[in-house]
């Protein structure tokens, strides 16, 4: 998965280089910077003097020392001081310049914090947007994973009016529909006992017409005609009902990709997963995707909510209201919001998996 957002201990991520949000001289400080310092070990000090510092918006890479990553990128982002004196720049450059130096040295994954979010009084909303964007941008011409990490969920905040309408779906939606579940277990007790329903809510006018009792439906259909509904079907040999099957959720996709007009290349990376997953579906018309995966695509891809659904069944899938990560991702392609990497903020800001 190129791009992953994840709640951790940047000094214990296992990853081939770690982003340090440095100061000036890289000697270290509170924060991020003191935790690495102190987590490398007194190394890490003697090899930043030989640097002779950094400047904003630049970096600069030593060895890991004693964390579990090779490198260490030290950056050094901009002190908030209302916009105006080139920060919005200064902190994009920081991501670019670390991602070079990354790809430099060959790395494979690297890990930032959310620079100068911290101490350095950055709105964390505009921080977060700067990162996205840069990383995305460096992943369209780069096999690479990059996380972003943050330490608890109160240093990372998404739209305040998106929150507020995602939690307003997902109340319309998962809350009202795990209402109505535990409502129906209460009420089904009390039948079987043998309570007399109250007025206007007996079994049929509770739970509707979808919920009648089987047995009431079956006791309305004559005998005669119950036996020739039961009877079966001049019924298919097991070989020719195999030999009749749906095309694939590989199959599927293929297709849908051919009908965008997209490459492979652009689906899975606007998809935000890994080439080597996407080559593996490629390879196997059978192959069975995780749910993320499968709708990662249907993102990617920009489906309505009907070919989602579709391209869904094909991996034995279903979204439900029964669950938040099912809700809120329905909220975004019902609203044509398919940017995926917002989606994955909101998502991980409900605590639930994320797309990819």
């Amino acid at each position: 998965m190129p791009l992953i957002i994840e709640r951790n201990d940047i000094t214990k991520m296992q990853c081939d280089a770690v982003v340090n949000a440095a100061n000036r001289l890289l000697a270290g400080g509170g924060g991020v910077d003191g935790a690495i310092h102190r987590a490398a070990g007194p190394q890490l000090d003697k090899a930043c003097k030989k640097l002779g510092g950094c400047e904003t918006g630049q970096a600069k890479i030593t060895s890991g020392f004693k964390m579990p990553c090779r490198y260490i990128i030290h950056t050094v982002g901009p002190i908030w001081t209302g916009g105006g004196m080139g920060e919005p720049e200064l902190l994009a450059s920081c991501y670019r310049e670390s991602l070079r130096l990354a790809a430099e040295y060959k790395c494979e994954s690297v890990a930032f914090p959310l620079i100068s979010a911290g101490a350095y009084g950055y709105p964390k909303e505009a921080a977060l947007q700067t990162a996205v964007s840069e990383i995305t941008a460096f992943l369209r011409g780069n096999d690479m994973t990059v996380y972003i990490v943050v330490y608890d969920r109160e240093c990372f905040q998404v739209s305040r009016k998106l929150m507020k309408d995602v939690a307003e779906y997902i109340d319309e939606n998962y809350i009202a529909e795990h209402f109505m579940a535990r409502n129906s277990r209460a009420f089904i007790p009390d039948l079987q006992k043998g309570a007399t329903p109250p007025p206007g809510k007996g079994a049929a006018g509770f739970f509707g017409s979808i919920t009648q009792s089987r047995a009431v439906q079956r006791k309305e259909i004559p005998l005669a005609d119950r036996a020739n509904e039961e009877a079966p079907q001049s019924a298919a040999s097991l070989d020719e009902l195999l030999d009749c099957l749906d095309e694939s959720f590989s199959q599927m996709l293929l297709r849908k990709i051919d009908e965008k007009g997209m490459t492979d290349v652009q689906c899975y990376k606007k998809a935000n997963i890994d080439r080597k997953l996407f080559s593996k579906i490629r390879s196997n018309a059978d192959y069975k995707p995780s749910k993320p995966t499968v709708l990662a695509f249907a993102i990617a891809l920009e489906l309505s909510l009907d070919e989602t659904n579709e391209m869904l069944m094909k991996a034995g899938f279903a979204l439900s209201h029964s669950s938040k990560f099912d809700v809120i991702v329905e909220y975004f392609i019902k609203k044509r919001r398919y940017d995926i990497f917002e989606i994955n903020e909101v998502l991980f800001s409900f605590d639930q998996l994320m797309l990819g």
